[in-house]
């Protein structure tokens, strides 16, 4: 295919993520948008509630029986925008995450492998404290940021309210192009700032269909809302007068976010925001190599591995590795180069994935994400390419908080606890730690939630039928150190320093308080944050 042809299919194309604090409706609205998307008849939701359908995008046990999102999906779709003077519609790439904080470092992951980010916040919450970790990520690789209001059919806070809080905290300026008319609990529709139009919602039974929206002049919505319809045109008014209108160079200079007011639950919101994203968010650019230098999206094909999953077929004990097409057109079949290793890689098996459903991919673009199946040579942060020869910076490994020391059970089956052990290392599981002292038979294991340690002793037992026991460690915070700090930390009461898998090396504290005294007392001493520190 010529460059031209690839840069039109680019044009098109959208790929973003969800970032939120849990029970914030990330899955919800997931669903609403794949019903907008008519990709499914009728939205599901989870509650955690006996008899309640799940959504198809969460398939893992430990999701259906504790209502969470765990792994990562991807769905793709298309959508024919209203403003659009083009018949060919555009192609979302929604890369679905998990909304549980204990698994964060996926998401952060997932967000190396996006243009743009929808932040979703629950009305009567705000901003909660893992949709401020993801926004910081968000804010360090220059992504910028759609913000969706959402539970708005819920008792919450007011509009300006939760706007301010946003600006305050986080020194992102929200512009909304919705404003909601109706306080929360009581949504009835939208005002669109930019046409001065009402677009009024009708509920349909328990938000299972595509809500029916009506347009209405200002005059008529008056007439209908009366005081409520008064109150958001004020409202309006002052954000216009305070400069809070959408522009787009400072949205992606990642100064402003457009904002939405929504409900997933009732699919009131939903349609506004795939128009937004149509509209406002960028189509996939070029990206630079480990050199510097650009790989523009209509160069020879270049992909970077973002995340890789086993255990999704436990018939065939396959593993995923998810790919972003950076650059150029991937054909399936086409055998790429993996950079790391110098290897040709063969691309038989090329499939797009959403929970378990699977589906053949034979064309793909920058921007899409395509899964690599029994991909056993691959890794999060790898790269995949056709001559000439391209790689992209490794994918950081972010701040774990927890870290427990990992034994198997049984001498006669310390083999297979080696090799399960590689195989979900190598899959950014868990990070894995070693040092001298503890040996390779105790791994550390250092993660930003506990509950990735459940994971692993569940999947050491269920794909390698290995018994393990976790032992929490005293430790709560991680700082990357050098070879010659190293010597003087592990001298220091309340520290032990360890060797991660890629070569880093961490010092862990068992407190801040530990780590603000040997900072104070070592000053010379290399100790720098991971990202997405907590503070």
């Amino acid at each position: 295919m010529s460059s031209e042809a690839v840069a039109r299919e680019v044009k098109r194309r959208r790929t973003f993520a969800i970032i939120s604090h849990p029970d914030a409706g990330k899955s919800t609205m997931t669903e609403a948008l794949a019903l907008h998307a008519r990709m499914i008849s009728e939205a599901g939701a989870i509650h955690g509630k006996a008899g309640r359908k799940s959504t198809v995008s969460d398939w893992m046990e430990m999701e259906k029986a504790r209502g969470i999102s765990v792994s990562s999906t991807a769905l793709q779709f298309n959508y024919s925008s209203e403003h659009s003077d083009s018949d060919v519609p555009n192609v979302i790439n929604l890369v679905d995450t998990p909304g549980h904080a204990d698994f964060s470092e996926d998401t952060y992951r997932v967000l190396t492998a996006v243009d743009a980010a929808v932040m979703l916040i629950d009305a009567a919450k705000g901003l909660e404290p893992q949709t401020l970790k993801l926004f910081q990520v968000c804010r360090h690789r220059g992504i910028p940021v759609i913000t969706v209001i959402n539970k708005w059919d819920r008792p919450g806070q007011t509009p300006l309210e939760l706007i301010d809080e946003i600006a305050e905290r986080i020194g992102l300026t929200p512009t909304p192009l919705y404003f909601p008319v109706g306080i929360a609990g009581d949504f009835r529709g939208l005002l669109d700032r930019r046409t001065g139009q009402y677009i009024r919602f009708t509920r349909t039974a328990g938000g299972a269909k595509v809500a029916p929206e009506e347009i209405m002049e200002a005059d008529a919505a008056a007439t209908r809302e009366g005081d409520e319809w008064t109150t958001a045109l004020e409202e309006s008014e002052l954000l216009t007068e305070m400069g809070q209108d959408h522009e787009q160079e400072m949205f992606l200079a990642g100064q402003t976010s457009p904002m939405i007011f929504a409900s997933a639950m009732l699919n009131f919101g939903v349609r506004q925001l795939l128009e937004t994203l149509v509209e406002l968010a960028p189509p996939p650019q070029g990206r630079a190599d480990v050199d510097g230098d650009v790989r523009e999206v209509t160069d020879p094909f270049s992909a970077v591995v973002f995340k890789v999953q086993a255990g999704m077929d436990q018939s065939h004990r396959d593993r995923l590795a998810y790919m972003r097409i950076v650059s150029g057109e991937f054909e399936r079949g086409m055998v790429v180069t993996h950079a790391q290793t110098g290897k040709p890689f063969a691309t038989k098996y090329a499939q797009a994935v959403f929970g378990r459903d699977r589906s053949t991919v034979d064309l793909a673009y920058p921007g899409d994400v395509v899964g690599l199946v029994n991909a056993m040579a691959l890794a999060p942060g790898d790269t995949l390419y056709i001559e000439p020869r391209v790689q992209y910076p490794p994918i950081p490994s972010f701040a774990p908080e927890h870290f427990s020391a990992l034994r198997v059970n049984t001498a006669d089956k310390y083999k297979q606890f080696r090799k399960a052990m590689d195989q979900l290392d190598s899959e950014g599981v868990v990070q894995v730690l070693r040092n001298d002292l503890r040996g390779d038979a105790s791994p550390v294991l250092a993660a930003v939630g506990p509950m990735q340690f459940e994971v692993v002793t569940a999947r050491m037992k269920s794909e390698f039928n290995v018994a393990t026991t976790i032992e929490p460690l005293g430790y709560s915070l991680a700082r990357r150190t050098d070879a010659e700090s190293a010597v003087e930390l592990g001298r220091q009461r309340g520290v032990e320093v360890f060797t991660r898998t890629d070569g880093a090396l961490l010092a862990l504290f068992s407190d801040k308080w530990r780590l603000q005294y040997v900072e104070k007392e070592h000053p010379n001493l290399t100790l720098e944050p991971l990202v997405a520190t907590a503070d």
